[in-house]
């Protein structure tokens, strides 16, 4: 008789923990970028003494969150390299190049996240970014705002952040050298995202 309710307590904790794992993945919604209301950006020093900005037109990816369960998080995303846009065609151009991204040989850029996590008082993203064939781990601090609901029904939350990373680490390494020594083109890239994501509503 203890062993017949020892079964039936054990079966009764896993229907339990099938239900609570059930529960914790429908609450993970995916939202998907709208590429209308968001930015993919960078900067750059130019000379030592100047920026350029840029960034890029046409992008896709998705974002799986729960406010609730961190671990739950998911971000994917496949930028066009062609839609590179620093408001000078020349330069666009020259980034497209084999000198810089060489967009004919690598057409995307594409980031998968591994992680979402609490750091101090904020949250970072893990995850690992490849350029050019070449794959490196990055932590994207960001500050995730929402969920709220749109005036159209749909379900948004918003991801805003910055990082820094080293274009030598990914094959981009044209540059010239400054009198003083320096580089015209700095070999640090500031990364810049501001994400608007949605869950569109159901339509029969």
């Amino acid at each position: 008789m203890n062993n017949i309710l020892k079964s039936i307590h054990l079966a009764i904790v896993f229907i339990a923990l099938l239900s609570l794992a059930r529960y914790s993945f429908a609450a993970a919604e995916k939202y998907d970028i709208d590429a209308t209301h968001s930015t993919l950006g960078f900067a750059i020093k130019h000379m030592q003494v100047g920026t350029t900005r840029g960034g890029f037109n046409d992008y896709t990816g998705s974002v799986s969150y729960d406010p609730d369960d961190f671990s739950t998080f998911n971000a994917e995303a496949t930028i066009q390299v062609n839609s590179i846009d620093t408001k000078v065609e020349a330069r666009d151009k020259h980034l497209k190049s084999p000198e810089f991204f060489d967009a004919e040989k690598f057409p995307t850029i594409t980031f998968s996240s591994t992680r979402l996590e609490k750091r101090g008082e904020g949250t970072v993203i893990v995850g690992s970014l490849t350029m050019k064939d070449i794959t490196k781990e990055i932590t994207f601090p960001v500050l995730i705002s929402g969920p709220v609901k749109s005036p159209y029904g749909a379900t948004v939350i918003g991801i805003e952040g910055e990082t820094m990373i080293n274009r030598q680490d990914y094959g981009i390494s044209f540059s010239k050298a400054l009198d003083n020594g320096g580089l015209m083109v700095d070999d640090m890239v500031k990364l810049v995202i501001e994400i608007e994501a949605s869950i569109k509503p159901a339509t029969n």
